[in-house]
């Protein structure tokens, strides 16, 4: 048995390797395909459509966002001040505040200067195979954990969607009980104004009972409601039998939709369309939650 997954989603993962610790997260919206961002080191560029291709093969729909970043374990480790070009920042901002007159906060210059370009040397190292390696097992775990976080959306999803579909289902009974009295008023209004009718207007009962069924049956809605429970079946059947029916439930979505118009347009009585109105309200509620559903 089948079960649907939300395209909502969010994973983490983490290894080490080479004294460093790498954080890998996978972040998901809906889309109508795969659109994906990654946010990762300039020193691990160079295989990045490999990590595109981990991700794209676990997770098939979805605007995700992948996330990885490295943090150094050694405290030994530190990033090397470039000397010469703190100094020459340092003169320059000096002289520029004196000439403008700028009180002068050492602090402050200091914070500027580290974060101006080159004054922080990060000399390029190569990457290790055993720490692409982890980079690679912690981008599948993250997407793994991504998966196991969107299953279990889709079991929320699925109780919500299962409860608006009955709801519709429910609501359709209730249209039931009002036919018998909707028709008997509408027949009992075109009699009424039959009769209001001057003496003088020669009448053939014959046709006008013709004329009369013909109009109820224009009104009938046996049609629309066989046809709406048949796509409130198939939704809840699509739902729990394909692994991936978001798109596919939107169609039946549509369908359902279709056939609720119809009954408004047909009801032509104010508890009918009351009723309707109820169910158009479910099933906007539907098409909201199925453009999460992968």
């Amino acid at each position: 048995m089948a079960m649907i997954y939300s395209m909502t989603g969010f994973g983490k993962a983490e290894a080490s390797a080479d004294g460093k610790k790498i954080t890998v997260e996978v972040k998901s919206l809906n889309s109508k395909q795969l659109d994906m961002n990654f946010r990762l080191p300039s020193f691990y560029r160079e295989r990045e459509l490999e990590l595109r291709n981990i991700v794209a093969s676990l997770l098939t729909r979805g605007k995700v966002d992948v996330s990885i970043n490295v943090e150094t374990e050694e405290e030994s480790v530190a990033v090397p001040i470039n000397t010469a070009t703190f100094k020459a920042y340092y003169h320059q901002i000096s002289a520029l505040a004196a000439e403008l007159g700028l009180s002068e906060a050492n602090e402050s210059i200091i914070q500027t200067i580290l974060r101006l370009p080159e004054v922080l040397r990060s000399d390029k190292k190569e990457v290790s195979d055993n720490e692409w390696a982890a980079l690679m097992q912690a981008t599948r775990d993250a997407a793994t954990a991504h998966i196991a976080f969107r299953e279990q959306e889709g079991l929320s999803l699925e109780v919500e969607l299962s409860k608006r579909v009955n709801l519709i289902l429910e609501y359709l009974l209730e249209i039931e009980k009002h036919e018998p009295t909707r028709l008997s008023a509408v027949k009992q209004k075109l009699m009424d104004a039959l009769a209001s009718l001057s003496s003088e207007v020669k009448v053939d009962k014959d046709r006008f009972e013709q004329e009369l069924i013909y109009y109820i049956e224009k009104l009938d809605v046996t049609e629309e409601k066989v046809r709406l429970r048949n796509h409130c079946s198939y939704f809840m059947e699509t739902m729990k039998s394909e692994s991936a029916p978001g798109r596919k439930l939107g169609f039946i979505a549509q369908e359902m939709g279709r056939e609720i118009n119809t009954l408004g347009s047909k009801s032509n009585e104010a508890n009918m369309q009351k009723v309707v109105v109820r169910m158009k309200d479910e099933l906007e509620k539907i098409k909201e939650q199925v453009l999460n559903v992968l």
